[in-house]
């Protein structure tokens, strides 16, 4: 290395970030892969809405359970090695649910919800080591759009994956996406022992971008060596209570919830109601289902750099975090015009309109990083992510017990409309000021936790 490199700081933190993107676009792609072939494989397993909806939620029922658990594992043996086996073990699920297929149709579709559940168990890591790892690599100033980034991966799959899943489902059949969905993600957990490591381990970073970080706030001792055991707190119910008891942490909780359900809706049901609703063919639904997520994936970053950028100019933490929530929330509720048009063009509008103003609101990860305790990052963001993806159950199921009885998607979006209203009312009078939490954590009796 010259001397002017080494004056320079690196900007490895650019190539962890990425890195978070792409392992969560493949983990949103697991789930979207259900959404389209669900379309087709509903047909072959003779499934109505209301049993499409339970295997649609069948991921998050595991995926809260694991939250508090993967939480405590990532605090205690660190982000790199918990999250890579993570990788490994949600895409060994989706190739054993692709072989399920030759199964008769009630065998099949009981083998592929079993294996749903443990794809969403191995995968309750992945978001609140995403939520740690910001909180480690990026100083305070930079977390808004990092978390952006990573967060924004739940659109973009839509945009690469829908596409190629719905040209596979239809010349291939749909056993062929879980296949192509396994072999991708083992594929990247080669690439993520490879690229991730810790701030001061990392064999590419140099001094001053570690100082860097360190000094605009970023924790960069939480993961001393990648595969180590940390000497952090032991996940007690003591210390969700005390989580749990902060009004800030809770309106949070339910921000969450609310906006959750709206990724739920675009995750699941969407590509269901462009096929069902407004009679487009599976090829087409691929296509169509991209489009509102690239808006998505833009409100996405946007809503990090504003938030940032506002916060680089003087404004408070609280404003410049609220600002882009609130306002992505209120224009996400522009789908419910869709009940009152009849054009394809036009919904497609709104539905885009909305999914960008999602995106733009979807900060909560960032508001993690924010606020948690120190020593109980992952725990807080497993504890977040708990609360936030009960939305992913209760919304593929309420859908579709609306869609069953009503034959229509007119009520699912009044309901998916009401709770993005409902997250603003949780960020405005119940979250109030937003500031990082200090906990003091009673010590072990006799060194028991």
């Amino acid at each position: 290395m010259t001397v002017a490199q080494e004056q320079r700081p690196t900007r490895v933190r650019y190539l962890i970030v990425l890195m978070l993107f792409v392992a969560s676009c493949f983990s949103y792609g697991d789930r979207v892969m259900l959404s389209i072939a669900g379309i087709s494989f509903s047909k072959d397993l003779h499934m109505d809405a209301v049993k499409l909806g339970y295997l649609f939620s069948g991921f998050s029922w595991a995926y809260v359970v694991g939250q508090l658990p993967a939480g405590g594992l990532l605090d205690r043996f660190g982000s790199k090695r918990i999250y890579g086996i993570s990788i490994v073990a949600w895409s060994v699920c989706a190739i054993l649910a692709g072989f399920a297929g030759y199964l008769p149709a009630t065998a099949a579709f009981a083998i592929i919800f079993g294996l749903r559940l443990v794809s969403g168990l191995v995968q309750s890591p992945v978001f609140p080591g995403n939520g740690r790892i910001v909180a480690s690599w990026f100083p305070a100033a930079e977390r808004g759009t990092a978390s952006a980034i990573f967060n924004s991966s739940q659109y973009f799959s839509l945009v690469l994956f829908a596409p190629a899943l719905g040209w596979i489902t239809h010349y291939w059949g749909w056993k062929q996406c879980f296949w192509f969905v396994g072999i991708l993600g083992i594929l990247l957990s080669f690439v993520w022992q490879r690229v991730v490591h810790g701030v001061k381990t990392h064999p590419l970073i140099n001094q001053k971008e570690i100082n860097h970080i360190e000094q605009g706030g970023g924790l960069v001792n939480i993961d001393p060596g990648a595969g180590t055991p940390q000497k952090a707190p032991k996940l007690t119910w003591a210390a969700v209570r005390m989580l749990l008891s902060n009004r800030m942490l809770v309106g949070i909780y339910i921000g969450q919830y609310c906006i959750t359900t709206l990724t739920w809706f675009f995750l699941t049901w969407f590509p269901v109601y462009l096929s069902q609703a407004r009679h487009m063919s599976i090829t087409k639904v691929g296509v169509m289902a991209a489009l509102p997520a690239l808006c998505g994936f833009v409100g996405g970053i946007l809503g990090g750099v504003f938030s940032d950028k506002l916060l680089q100019t003087g404004h408070s933490l609280s404003f410049a975090r609220k600002t882009p929530i609130v306002a992505g929330m209120l224009l996400s509720v522009t789908m419910i015009g869709c009940n009152y048009v009849n054009t394809q063009w036009m919904v497609m509008l709104l539905m885009s309109l909305a999914f960008f103003g999602k995106g733009f609101g979807a900060l909560g990860w960032t508001v993690i990083a924010d606020t948690s305790p120190k020593p109980l990052i992952g725990v807080n963001g497993g504890l977040f992510n708990l609360i936030g993806n009960l939305a992913g159950i209760t919304t593929p199921i309420i859908i579709g017990y609306i869609v069953k009885r009503t034959g229509s998607f007119h009520d699912a979006l009044i309901f998916v409309v009401a709770t993005a209203l409902m997250a603003i009312v949780a960020y405005l009078p119940i979250v109030g000021e937003i500031k990082r939490v200090d906990l003091k954590l009673p010590e072990p009796a006799n060194g028991r936790a």
